[in-house]
């Protein structure tokens, strides 16, 4: 009997075995221990008349995942699991001919592989999918050399999880959600886009940049990884704004939240500010609804602006721990008391200071208070104050009001707020923590302002300050009568990522990538379609951007270094230094070459106090701390370290900083079973891998202190515990990691609990 399979293109073909046997070969060349012949007896395909080709390739991709994990009875009855990783590579390549031959029929070419890129450049102009000012920027004749240059064989470093995500989000579509774009095509227009600011040596630069990327040494943001090159390239992961305590200000940061977040960013909001539940308004007493209508209606405004269906938007939302709301505060998230005093879609953070530390270490008290009211009665605003090492100037006007008669407040021990804060934490993994004396006392930009907050990730730590409202005036222009609103903008920090990745990227080749990373991010700050003015300006002012690293286990495991080590605390230390080390560097350079940032006169960067502050007394940093105080920098902020949750998983590397979370598992989505397996995974690394929850936090805690003396910035840290683990043991890790220096503290990561991580910031 004659049976016939359904084309791609409608058509019928009699099938012809050959064909698939041949593109299975194919797909399992040179990956050791993965034979063709095995695959196809395993995927037992059943060939039925009237079958389509697309059908035959989702059994063997499935088929060929499915290998990855298998389990098998030792000789006593166990059933052992086994790994095979080659397999997802397999997968991988069976499904990007898949894109091939769908991205063949969609743009009209008749050979396997990649088609035209000057002609899918045309077309995609021409559906407005790609920007009209890339064929502005470029010449035929340099869009000819740059699609010569590309190379579709790096589609095998992919891995099936990688090329997957890839296709799935970030490769561009028709409007029927056709395959049009291919991988190497969409690193190679993030490329031409990220290097148009290099004018005569764009072409030079886009090869450089699409080197990086199609080699997966670095990663970048996913709103950049996502928009670059199209018509509206958003390339920010995340904002910050703050809140003044005045109606105007409430909506005016709500508006911008909505803008941000229909553009694909996340927002960290700083709440401390707005006066707290049962305060004045106008004099008239127990009249305020405190802070959480507020964070309700932010939440709200998470919700409905969804991003066109694809995720919800994100804000995180930080709390003073002396703010007499705080109670509130901490059960925005849990699941005990009222539900309209419920916000379940924000992320709640805290900030706390040395003295509020220092106090829960002597099972002291701790005093709430009204913000609104010490402005009144005191006369200054107590969060607009930090301890330095040696002027405590929190510390000083705390223990004022505390002194002052006259102005209320809520007297409580240290330890049962901070119990408050553990048990949210074991339940819901929030709040985040940010240690704002820390951050701010090496805040190398201290001369123009002050950080209150961080970002949904808490990985930034920048300047900001509210917009004020100045005057809303009545104007005729041609006889039509205007409202003009004239706004003084306050710093909204912006959060320009990527990182390197440590898992493709040896000690050696830093000075390679980071250069040219450093020179991407500064180009993202000159392209950047901001969608709220204000962060437009502190971009400008600022130039701040974040290079991080994801693969950092990895690197470790590619190192034979054990995580639970002295050897690991050292190599953090020389890692992370030389990371910093070429990254001012950098950053110096382009100053020489472009000028330096706005505000770079009186920084800790041009008196050299950054440098003295973090011991760098050595011959190389002496003379990188006289150039920079010669040629400036070309940017404010320069590195923070964010989650990579996604991202790392295109780049086939671990996420972030972060030890892995299990060697091998199988992952249910959306009904579909992927399993998958740590980085390079072998007989040989097995043991160097040990998972997250059965690391001693002690170990992470001091790896993330000596790389935080590096980082001018912070770093999305996370805090993993088991059940079994008591309430003494979380309490040390919290005091551990204040003693240590850290800035910030993301998710307490329950091994019962499930969080959901931030896709914004996964650079």
């Amino acid at each position: 009997m004659k049976i016939n399979i359904v084309k791609r293109d409608g058509r019928l073909e009699e099938l012809c075995p050959a064909k698939t046997k041949k593109m299975v070969e194919f797909a399992c060349r040179g990956l050791q221990g993965c034979d063709p012949i095995e695959l196809e007896l395993d995927a037992k395909i059943q060939f039925r008349d009237g079958m389509s080709t697309r059908e035959i390739q989702k059994i063997l991709i499935q088929t060929a995942i499915e290998k990855v994990i298998t389990t098998q009875q030792d000789d006593y009855g166990n059933q052992i699991k086994t790994t095979y990783i080659n397999w997802q590579y397999v997968a991988s390549r069976l499904l990007c001919y898949d894109l091939y031959k769908e991205a063949a029929i969609n743009r009209g070419y008749q050979h396997f592989g990649y088609g035209d890129y000057e002609a899918l450049f045309e077309k995609l102009v021409e559906m407005n999918l790609y920007g009209s000012y890339l064929k502005e920027a470029y010449t035929k004749e340099e869009i000819k050399e740059l699609a010569a240059y590309m190379k579709p064989e790096r589609d095998e470093l992919f891995n099936y999880e990688g090329v997957k995500l890839l296709a799935d989000r970030y490769l561009v579509k028709g409007f029927n959600k056709e395959v049009l774009e291919l991988p190497q095509e969409r690193f190679l227009t993030i490329a031409m886009h990220l290097a148009i600011p290099e004018g005569n040596q764009k072409v030079h630069y886009a090869k450089a940049f699409y080197d990086l990327l199609s080699q997966l040494k670095m990663t970048v943001a996913t709103p950049t990884l996502a928009n670059a090159g199209t018509a509206f390239y958003q390339l920010s992961s995340c904002f910050i704004s703050t809140v003044e305590d005045s109606l105007w200000s409430i909506y005016d940061v709500n508006q911008k939240f909505s803008q941000v977040s229909k553009h694909g960013g996340a927002l960290g909001i700083y709440l401390g500010k707005v006066r707290a539940l049962n305060s004045e308004i106008r004099g008239v007493k127990n009249s305020s609804g405190g802070i959480v209508p507020w964070i309700r209606l932010y939440n709200d405004t998470a919700v409905a602006v969804d991003q066109l269906g694809r995720r919800k938007g994100s804000a995180s939302i930080t709390l003073d721990v002396w703010h007499k709301d705080i109670y509130d505060f901490l059960d925005l998230k849990t699941n005990n008391g009222d539900d309209r005093r419920k916000a379940h879609d924000i992320f709640p953070a805290v900030s706390i200071p040395d003295l509020f530390m220092e106090r829960l270490e002597r099972r002291e008290n701790w005093s709430l208070f009204d913000p609104y009211m010490v402005k009144k009665h005191m006369g200054y605003s107590l969060e607009d104050y930090y301890d330095e090492k040696d002027e405590k100037a929190f510390t000083k006007k705390y223990l004022e009001c505390e002194a002052n008669t006259i102005l209320e407040r809520i007297t409580v021990p240290c330890l049962e707020i901070m119990k408050k804060i553990m048990i949210s934490a074991v339940e819901t993994g929030t709040p985040f923590i940010f240690f704002r004396d820390t951050v701010n006392r090496t805040n190398p930009n201290k001369h123009k302002g002050m950080i209150y907050a961080s970002n949904l990730c808490h990985e930034i730590a920048q300047n900001m300050s509210a917009s004020e409202l100045v005057e809303e005036i009545v104007t005729t222009e041609n006889g039509v009568k205007e409202v003009v609103t004239r706004v003084k903008a306050g710093d909204m920090v912006t959060c320009n990522l990527n990182s390197v990745n440590l898992g493709k990227v040896e000690l050696e080749e830093l000075k390679e990538c980071i250069p040219l990373q450093i020179r991407m991010l500064d180009n993202v700050i000159t392209l950047n379609q901001l969608p709220v003015k204000e962060a437009a300006i502190t971009s400008d002012k600022y130039r701040a951007i974040g290079l991080g690293t994801s693969g950092y286990h990895h690197y470790l495991v590619n190192h034979n270094i054990m995580w639970e080590s002295e050897e690991h605390l050292k190599v953090a230390d020389e890692l992370f230094e030389e990371i910093a080390y070429q990254a001012i560097k950098g950053s110096m350079e382009l100053a020489k070459e472009k000028g330096a940032y706005e505000a770079f006169e009186g920084s800790d960067w041009q008196t050299g106090a950054y440098f003295e502050q973090r011991g760098y007394t050595s011959e190389r940093w002496q003379q990188l701390k006289a150039d920079v105080a010669k040629y400036g920098l070309r940017n404010g902020y320069i590195m923070a370290v964010a989650p990579t949750g996604s991202t790392s998983n295109i780049a086939n590397t671990t996420a972030g900083i972060d030890p892995i979370f299990k060697k091998f598992f199988i992952e249910e989505k959306k009904g579909s079973f992927t399993p998958k397996t740590a980085p390079d995974l072998c007989q040989e690394n097995f043991w160097l891998y040990k998972e997250a929850h059965h690391i001693n936090q002690s170990w992470s805690i001091k790896a993330c202190g000596i790389r935080q003396r590096h980082i001018d910035q912070a770093q999305s840290f996370n805090l993993y515990i088991t059940p079994q683990i008591s309430a003494k043991d979380i309490l040390n890790m919290y005091i551990e990691s204040w003693k240590n220096q850290i800035k910030t503290l993301y998710y307490v990561r329950n091994q019962s609990l499930e969080t959901d991580e931030c896709t914004s910031c996964s650079s």
